[in-house]
């Protein structure tokens, strides 16, 4: 078993996962803007970007655009900023745009961004992701379709079992065993041209549909081997996955997972599972959970609305007593800190708020009653004193 986080769940709010005679011991008041040790990296606050892809990128490279999308939200206030799915192989983007990680050409361009957003107080981090079945589409402004043939840009996709996303999607080669120790070499060696370009956080991509999720999942992996059937050998992949980048990743730095709790479909991937999942990862010594949904299969039932994927970062937090971030429609500074200070999580991902505004954090910690830390540049602008 590998070394566990340094610093296990906090539980703020007698609210929390407390239960029993433990709801009369005195337990630290945290909020939304309270700090947070994970190992040896320490957050100004609860604030996260949640990784979102751009599909900008040619040939994987991070260019200019990446470097002031991310970095503005690392000026604006927030405590980590994750890079977006970033594809350890190639054949591992969901379209042409994605960002790369699967060779040496990627770190500097990478590297200039992790400067950036660490020079602003901000952690930075990345996620590594394979998108399996759902690889090769065009980009989303274009449709999104699948790319059907190389003749129109695409390739062949790749899955745990030869089932296609949908009609519009090409059906994907199974993977075999070769095939898989590729992908798991893939996930090492992206892992270590992470760390080179200096990011302090690495999330592996386990959910939304994408490679591992396909894994986990009974609706998409109908295997007769030692990776699939039954909940054990569904979670193989992800865990040797898990179990690798944790050993290559310094001690002091953290590991997150970002997980689909459910696929909202009758038989897939549930609740109860992820549970089952997050202990055997944190015996793995990973230290977070980022509990998004949904992803697996189009005709899923998703009831969304406000905070609907709470829920389950709260059971998983709970159940499985490790750190779990909460994200999905997560759009008012009131409601993240509700989340933090009932103990429904432990970090916030905010997503696509964060598009329509940079400077979110900053006027969080305003409407929460703290003095926003802006850029000296900016503070000293906004700060003076009228004459």
């Amino acid at each position: 078993m590998a070394e566990e986080s340094a610093t296990q769940p906090q539980l703020p709010g007698k609210q929390g996962c407390l239960s029993g005679t433990d709801h009369d011991r005195e337990v630290p008041e945290i909020d939304l803007l309270s700090p947070l040790t994970i190992r040896g990296i320490t957050l100004r606050n609860r604030i996260v970007m949640s990784p979102m892809c751009q599909y900008i990128a040619t040939d994987g490279l991070a260019d200019d655009w990446h470097l002031v999308h991310l970095g503005s939200r690392a000026a604006g206030g927030v405590a980590l900023v994750i890079a977006e799915a970033t594809a350890v192989t190639a054949e591992g983007r969901i379209t042409p745009g994605d960002l790369g990680i699967w060779s040496d050409a990627h770190i500097e361009p990478l590297a200039r961004i992790a400067r950036f957003v660490e020079s602003q107080g901000s952690v930075p981090g990345i996620q590594l992701a394979h998108a399996g079945r759902k690889a090769s589409c065009d980009l989303p402004w274009r449709g999104g379709a699948g790319l059907m043939s190389p003749e129109v840009g695409g390739w062949q996709v790749v899955a745990p079992s030869a089932i296609a996303f949908d009609d519009t999607n090409p059906i994907p080669l199974a993977l075999d065993e070769a095939g898989i120790k590729g992908v798991i070499a893939a996930f090492d060696s992206a892992t270590k041209r992470a760390l080179k370009a200096g990011f302090k956080v690495i999330e592996i991509h386990a959910a939304h549909g994408y490679l591992l999720h396909e894994f986990l999942s009974p609706l998409s992996n109908h295997r007769t081997d030692s990776y699939g059937g039954n909940l054990e050998n569904r979670m193989r992949l992800l865990l040797q996955i898990a179990e690798n980048t944790r050993k290559l990743v310094p001690a002091e730095l953290p590991v997150f997972v970002r997980i689909s709790a459910t696929d909202w479909a009758e038989g897939g991937w549930d609740g109860d599972q992820s549970v089952v999942l997050a202990k055997k990862l944190k015996e793995l010594g990973i230290d977070l959970i980022d509990v998004s949904s949904g992803g697996l299969v189009p005709k899923a039932r998703i009831p969304v609305g406000k905070g609907y994927q709470v829920p389950f970062a709260r059971k998983i937090r709970c159940e499985a007593g490790i750190m779990a971030g909460a994200v999905g429609l997560i759009t008012e500074a009131d409601h993240a800190n509700e989340i933090v200070t009932s103990g429904d999580a432990d970090l916030v991902f905010i997503a696509r708020e964060l598009l329509r505004e940079p400077y979110w954090a900053l006027k969080a910690q305003q409407e929460l009653g703290a003095e926003p830390s802006w850029p000296i540049s900016y503070g000293y602008a906004v700060k003076r004193r009228a004459k």
